[in-house]
């Protein structure tokens, strides 16, 4: 597999996601240590934001999302890349460290930006629609619609903050969402 090519700095969350990280691209890694990020680290964070940029790699648990939360607070800007839960999970551990170099290459490719603007295109009404919520499957849809459009999972709330917050395109969601029921048939 060829190496990304990637410009900003990535950030995970310790040495074994960085050492997946590593086999996928020649980009700057920072490693977090957990959620106790020292000063060292939020200094070398601020000068790649302001260098190259930052993406967002956490862990698809809480505390990866906490983590994901206190960086996103201090560089809004920062790009993200969500790992689906079940491709980071090994023996019941969840971590970046788990998942294939190929399933990390993947969301990289899928890295979403915060949108500008402040418009709602989606409601809870499109969630009700699209049977992310109410329907005997809504939660895996949305895990499969989150992973097709690289935005992660999230309960409906969540979700609807994601689609918005990323600037999902109606087309674009409405899309994921044929393609994601077509995957819960099979």
């Amino acid at each position: 597999m060829d190496k990304l090519k990637i410009k900003e700095a990535i950030i995970v969350e310790g040495r074994d996601d960085a050492a997946v990280l590593h086999q996928v691209t020649d980009a700057l890694i920072i490693e977090t240590h957990g959620f106790g990020i020292k000063k060292s680290t939020w200094n070398l964070m601020k000068k790649a934001h302001s260098e190259k940029g930052l993406i967002i790699l956490t862990d698809p648990d809480f505390s990866g999302e906490e983590i994901r939360k206190r960086i996103s607070k201090v560089f809004p800007d920062s790009k993200h890349a969500y790992m689906p839960r079940k491709k980071a999970t090994k023996a019941g551990d969840i971590g970046i460290e788990n998942s294939t170099p190929e399933d990390v290459a993947a969301v990289l490719l899928k890295v979403c930006t915060p949108a500008d603007s402040e418009k709602q295109e989606f409601t809870l009404k499109d969630m009700d629609m699209a049977d992310l919520a109410g329907s005997a499957n809504a939660k895996e849809l949305r895990e499969i619609t989150g992973e097709i459009l690289g935005i992660g999972y999230g309960n409906v709330g969540s979700f609807v903050k994601k689609l918005n917050g990323f600037g999902i395109s109606r087309e674009a969601f409405s899309q994921a969402v044929v393609e994601a029921k077509k995957r819960v048939e099979k």
